[in-house]
């Protein structure tokens, strides 16, 4: 493939115009990292400044009537643009970590009796501490497998809960959602997936798979900015069986009656802890506008074509040079970022960044991350990266950095 290769798919790509609607400050930067914070839509800012300025600044405390219904609004609009849910099941709000907690205690709770969970030694570290933390304060026995695993193996009628990533946040790789689920439904367990590395770039059907519980965050392919709240899904017949962990104000069925004792809200507002984050909750708004014209089905088809692309690549460039593909080979089983192996991953980061106006990610041990956001990615970025990162491989450029380890995200 060479690069007026590329070009033509640019040309040929219904998605390309969606990239003007970002913010693309410096059009020289490959930016590999969408997996890790997307780009800022253009018409966030201006949202958000009218947020700031009318309502904040003149609306005042007046402004709570058009804001204090923003996570179940904006939670319907997230669940019908990227989540294949009906409304009245998604809030967004608090973090992803907090709502794993959050999901993960009240899933517990209603499997009394039952004292092991399943998941994966090799999740995300935040999935990994907290699913921990609550098997130690409850005494619960933890069962680790991988999503691919051996599942039959360790599902049994003690089991309560199955949590698990969909998409690996090492390799990409797609966890099998609807027949884990249904694995761990015919055990009588619940399951409680998380979507960080899959909303907004991969097709998903919540509902149509019988998920019971899920969540992430909106920072990534999402396009909601730093810090942006998470969201989080409670099955519609599961809405008034399970409660809480954490009971607040928001969640409180009369919120303004201050009663002496919680009584939580019917449906899924009793999940809305805390006051909501306004100004996460518009740029998210915003940022779905986007996705919804674009549409979820295209998006996936481009995030497929952009790694195969880059799969490519890497196969003709970088295996010479002794990388190899830490992602599954069949592009549908895929999120949208690929894992690319070599033991110098680590400097070879630091050296594309510094030298080559090129922003990848490295995950220990030797993993170099290649996200691509199929809103904002082109076909001609992924070319141009990819040669970059030929050039300083066949250029030994991870010699001229520090082996200690730093941060990099």
């Amino acid at each position: 493939m060479d690069r007026t290769d590329a070009e033509a798919l640019d040309a040929a790509d219904p998605l390309a115009g969606f990239r003007d609607e970002f913010v693309v400050a410096d059009e020289g930067l490959v930016y590999f990292d969408g997996n890790s914070l997307g780009r800022l839509p253009r018409r966030t800012a201006d949202r958000l400044a009218k947020v700031v300025s009318d309502g904040w600044g003149t609306g005042l405390v007046r402004s709570w009537s058009a804001w204090i219904d923003l996570p179940g609004q904006v939670g319907d609009r997230l669940a019908a643009a990227a989540l294949g849910a009906a409304g009245g099941q998604v809030v967004v709000g608090d973090s992803t970590t907090v709502n794993l907690y959050k999901l993960a205690a009240a899933a517990l709770d209603g499997r009394p009796g039952r004292r092991a969970v399943v998941c994966d030694p090799g999740d995300f570290p935040t999935d990994r501490y907290v699913m921990a933390g609550l098997a130690q304060a409850r005494g619960l026995e933890i069962r680790p497998v991988a999503p691919g695993g051996r599942l039959g193996s360790v599902l049994d009628g003690d089991v309560a809960l199955v949590m698990f990533s969909m998409v690996d946040y090492r390799s990409g790789e797609i966890a099998d959602v609807p027949a884990i689920t249904d694995a761990a439904h015919r055990a009588g367990a619940l399951t409680l997936w998380d979507l960080s590395h899959a909303a907004g770039a991969v097709d998903v059907h919540l509902d149509a798979w019988g998920v019971d519980l899920a969540t992430g965050c909106t920072y990534k392919y999402l396009n909601a900015g730093p810090g942006a709240p998470a969201w989080l899904y409670v099955r519609d017949a599961l809405r008034e069986q399970l409660l809480p962990p954490v009971w607040g104000w928001f969640g409180q069925r009369d919120q303004f009656e201050m009663g002496a004792a919680f009584e939580p809200a019917p449906g899924i507002r009793r999940w809305v802890s805390g006051t909501p984050a306004v100004l996460g909750l518009v740029a998210l708004d915003e940022a779905l506008a986007v996705l919804e014209r674009a549409g979820i089905g295209r998006v996936r088809a481009k995030s497929i074509a952009l790694t195969t692309v880059a799969a490519g690549l890497a196969d003709d460039w970088l295996a010479p040079l002794g990388f190899s593909l830490a992602s599954p080979d069949d592009a549908r089983r895929r999120g949208s970022h690929l894992a690319l192996r070599h033991p110098e991953a680590r400097r070879l980061s630091r050296a594309l960044r510094e030298e080559a106006a090129t922003v990848p990610d490295f995950r220990p041990p030797d993993l170099l991350r290649v996200g691509l956001s199929p809103l904002t990615t082109r076909f001609t970025e992924v070319w141009d990266g990819f040669d970059r990162i030929r050039r300083l491989a066949a250029d030994a450029a991870w010699d001229r950095y520090d082996p200690s380890p730093e941060t990099v995200t």
